[in-house]
């Protein structure tokens, strides 16, 4: 009985998230950034993450640089995934050779 119970509860929920897809789908319009990555650059001031797209590596660097410019920072390449759709992480940082 229990069960039953629990699967009927988790039915609901479901149907509930699915009808509430329209007031998260006007947010995002909206231009809310708290949904997670997204098709560019997700980050702050301390660094951030974007997609892997084969090219030169020379651009992931420069991607990087520009993006914590806008905080006045130095940027750094950690980890590149050589994996279409996996993503490159950097970090942003004040001083040359001191990562904070």
């Amino acid at each position: 009985m229990y069960r039953k119970f629990l699967i009927a509860f988790g039915a609901a929920a479901l149907f509930a998230a699915a009808a509430n897809t329209g007031a998260m789908t006007e947010a995002m319009a909206f231009g809310a950034d708290f949904a997670g990555p997204g098709p560019g650059i997700t980050g702050n001031n301390t660094g951030g993450i974007f997609p892997y797209r084969p090219g030169p590596s020379g651009d992931y660097e420069q991607i990087a640089e520009s993006f914590c410019a806008r905080y006045g920072r130095l940027g750094k390449v950690t980890s590149i995934h050589r994996i279409y759709g996996d993503y490159i992480s950097f970090v942003c940082y004040d001083r040359p050779g001191r990562i904070h």
